[in-house]
């Protein structure tokens, strides 16, 4: 097989939570030999679990977003088990060092001479008080890449503010955006696009800093923030307030320039979404139904009657869709050239035949997880092909190729440092 794109290089993960994980995982995915740097003597809030050895009875309660381990079940090590760590984990090594002690710095300092790349989202500040600052990065190893990503940036009035994915998903108004239109923001679900928006540009700044590089020799001190990050991404309507004063209001499931809706369907909480976007669609629905009154009806006569009218007609599709299984309704209608889907739960899109039959999911063995269907990779290089090379990292899995191979450590070295603290499999004891 081809060697993937970014063979050969060497890229640190010093991530947390959700964005930068995602992001070294992508860059993982297309060959880089990314080293996930953890410690056993701080346990990272909600990137291996909100507790380290949560019991079963506390996982019983816990939203699936926090509690979604394999069966409920905690397991001999819950932070290997935890789905956020899985789900951004893959095609990793992973080593443990304790950065507090001035003997962490200096395994670090060893890596960073034999890496191209660190990526970091710890909030402003945080690496800083342990001395690993872009200037120190420098000295060890002149060009290499150094890419943070906070919420704010790492300057500024707003520096010091602390934020996860929702918050900046609310500062930049997306929540005002996506929400139900008869509802306020606080129905919105959990989805948080920010932080995998945030993992991209992470991604995307340090491959282009990488190409700088390889240009000039010059390497480079990256400063992202998910907020101006994401800003871009509804920059248009940023704009039309910035240049014409009309702010956006929701538009829940709507379109202004077309019929679009997601109407209810037989079963508990199934919907088809539905979209009506020119007069010869309107026909082929109105066949598909099997409803011709529709057609004479003058407050659905044109395509900008229908958008004015929507609050009339939208009943009537769903005494349509109501009765019949969302899939059904989505076949049906796509059959007549009516452009339609079935909203997917979790359980649909494993068994989605599109994202079967290009193979999306991976069933992947994990030594501590079991063995699961993981979400494959976002994209098909036809020349270099990319896959799930090894399973999602456990906590200082990679320990001794780390330490002994790559940094020379001898045995007797490395059980001095395993003494200290540095090397382990598990989280100290003080932490629970």
């Amino acid at each position: 097989m081809p060697a993937l794109p970014l063979t050969g290089l060497r890229i640190l993960d010093l991530g947390i939570a959700l964005a930068v994980p995602y992001g070294t995982m992508l860059l993982a995915d297309l060959g880089a030999e990314v080293i996930r740097v953890e410690s056993t003597q701080v346990f990272p809030h909600q990137t291996r679990g909100i507790l380290a050895h949560p019991s079963k009875e506390a996982i019983q309660t816990m939203a699936p977003i926090a509690g979604g381990y394999p069966n409920r079940e905690p397991g001999e090590r819950p932070f290997n088990r935890f789905p956020w760590a899985n789900c951004t984990g893959r095609n990793k090594l992973g080593m443990t060092v304790d950065l507090h002690k001035p003997s962490g710095l200096e395994v670090l300092s060893r890596l960073v001479k034999i890496s191209d790349a660190i990526l970091d989202n710890n909030a402003p500040g945080s690496l800083e008080r342990m001395g690993i600052t872009y200037p120190w990065l420098s000295a060890i190893r002149p060009d290499i890449i150094f890419v943070q990503l906070s919420s704010f940036g790492q300057e500024g009035p707003y520096r010091d503010y602390r934020a996860l994915g929702l918050q900046v998903d609310a500062f930049c108004g997306h929540d005002m955006l996506r929400r139900y239109r008869d509802r306020d923001p606080s129905y919105n679900t959990w989805a948080v696009p920010s932080d995998y928006a945030g993992g991209v540009a992470a991604a995307s700044a340090c491959m282009l800093a990488l190409i700088h590089r390889k240009r000039t020799g010059q390497g480079q001190h990256v400063d992202v923030s998910m907020v101006e990050n994401f800003v871009n991404l509804i920059g248009h309507i940023v704009m039309d307030y910035t240049m014409n004063g009309r702010v956006q209001e929701s538009l829940g499931n709507r379109d202004p320039d077309m019929v679009q809706g997601v109407y209810r369907c037989k079963g508990e909480d199934r919907w088809v979404a539905i979209t009506i976007a020119s007069d010869e669609q309107w026909r082929r629905l109105i066949e598909a139904a099997g409803h011709p009154a529709w057609a004479s009806d003058p407050r659905f006569a044109t395509l900008t009657d229908r958008i004015r009218n929507q609050d009339a007609l939208d009943p009537l599709i769903q005494e349509f869709t109501s009765g019949r299984d969302h899939r059904e309704v989505a076949e049906l209608l796509q059959r007549h050239g009516v452009p339609a889907g079935p909203v997917l739960d979790d359980a649909d899109a494993y068994a989605d035949p599109q994202l079967r039959a290009r193979g999306f999911f991976i069933a992947v063995r994990h030594a501590d997880a079991g063995t699961h269907l993981y979400p494959g990779m976002p994209w098909k290089l036809s020349a270099t092909p990319t896959g799930v090379r090894t399973p999602p990292v456990r906590l200082g899995e990679h320990n001794e190729y780390v330490y002994k191979e790559l940094l020379g450590y001898s045995d007797e070295e490395y059980r001095e440092l395993e003494a200290e603290g540095h090397i382990g499999t598990e989280y100290a004891p003080h932490i629970r």
